[in-house]
């Protein structure tokens, strides 16, 4: 009897110390520290990284933490930052606050990490969080202004209506904007149209029409179609728009005109007046043209193209502009003139371009004339207009 007693409390004792090992392994939770994704603040701030236990302890919990540089910089764009984080027992979760330096730049995204390591009373779980500083949608994008300019004023000419676009938003007395993709608004483009400041802003002096690639309403591009119809329109002048244009492959920027009657005579009955087309296969190229109804129901059109003798229509900004009188319509890039239309172009249907006319002014993605984006297209692509100026005798 007595070496069976033995027995059992030597085989009690195991069994004690074996659980015992368990508890104290078993026993102890994970860390892991969660990503964080928020827009740059305009003025210094913080991004909080939430630190969380997969259970209570009955112990505090401490570890380590540390930021790392990716394409966000520390000093530059974070304030790097280290230390020891603890969890008092019972508790579950703690946080890091990291500061991120203020600003405006609408520039590409950049990230930064913040590690762990050393737990105390824990294991490490996800012990490394990506921190995603947003840029993309922020409101402040200047551009190099060079290029060539027009006079604010002409001889026999005063100043009808303009837009500077010196603002900080966009004036709705001017412009509203068309939205979708209407059936690839006839040309099979890709984009999906929208109002957003993502699409469509103003900075620096410029409107800016922004192309991304980005998923909304089942299409693979944003863009911005802006139009006055309805607020603003015209019957004859000299038109001036200074623009800088994107030239990748599959873009398709257009400043143009249309028939304000479209409402009760459609397209191409209304007219159609392209002050300014250029597909991103030719960069150096762009293509003014009219368009109308011909007798049998067609589409006329009379256009022709004006080619830049060196570089390209994304390096600098360009006057594009119209001089439109009584039965004619000039076409002019930096006032040199390449389209010179009249009445007697319309050899069939009725003459639409005797009557008021609105802006359109949009940067499509693809369509039967450009063509999809390829391999080469860097998204966002932007058209930067600097001013429209209608002059009236």
């Amino acid at each position: 009897m007595k070496g069976i007693f033995c027995i059992g409390i030597l085989l009690a004792v195991a069994a004690c110390s074996k659980n015992a090992s368990k508890g104290s392994t078993g026993s102890e939770p994970s860390v892991k520290v969660s990503d964080v994704t928020s827009n740059r603040p305009v003025q210094t701030g913080p991004f909080r990284f939430y630190i969380d236990l997969s259970a209570t302890s009955q112990q505090t919990i401490s570890v380590q933490y540390a930021t790392m540089d990716g394409t966000a910089k520390a000093g530059v764009d974070y304030t790097a930052t280290s230390g020891t984080v603890s969890i008092p027992a019972g508790q579950t979760e703690t946080y890091v606050d990291v500061q991120v330096t203020g600003d405006s730049l609408r520039q590409p995204d950049q990230t930064f990490y913040l590690q762990l390591s050393a737990p105390v009373n824990c294991t490490l779980g996800a012990s490394e969080a990506t921190a995603t500083i947003v840029n993309s949608d922020l409101l402040y994008l200047p551009t190099d202004t060079t290029g060539f300019t027009t006079p604010s004023s002409y001889p026999g000419y005063q100043l009808a209506w303009s837009d500077e676009f010196n603002g900080n938003t966009l004036n709705p007395q001017n412009w509203t904007f068309d939205i979708g993709n209407n059936n690839g608004w006839g040309n099979q483009e890709l984009e999906y149209y929208t109002s957003s400041t993502n699409n469509a802003f103003v900075s620096a002096g410029n409107l800016i029409i922004e192309a991304r690639q980005e998923s909304n309403n089942g299409f693979n591009y944003t863009s911005a179609r802006l139009k006055t119809e309805g607020i603003q329109q015209f019957t004859y002048g000299r038109i001036d728009i200074r623009a800088k244009l994107p030239v990748a492959h599959g873009m398709w920027p257009a400043l143009w005109m249309l028939g304000s009657n479209i409402s009760s005579v459609p397209w191409p009955g209304c007219g159609e007046t392209d002050i300014m087309e250029l597909v991103g296969s030719n960069p150096n190229r762009v293509t003014g043209s009219m368009h109308w109804q011909n007798s049998d129901g067609s589409e006329g059109t009379y256009n022709n193209n004006y080619y830049l003798s060196t570089g390209d229509f994304s390096q600098q900004f360009h006057v594009f502009s119209l001089l439109w009188q009584h039965d004619t319509v000039q076409f002019f890039v930096d006032d040199s003139l390449y389209v010179n239309g009249s009445i007697n172009n319309v050899t069939s249907g009725a003459y639409p371009f005797n009557l008021p006319f609105f802006f359109i002014f949009n940067v499509a993605v693809g369509g039967d004339w450009p063509g999809p984006p390829d391999n080469t297209t860097v998204f966002p692509q932007r058209m930067f207009v600097d001013y429209v100026r209608v002059f009236q005798q």
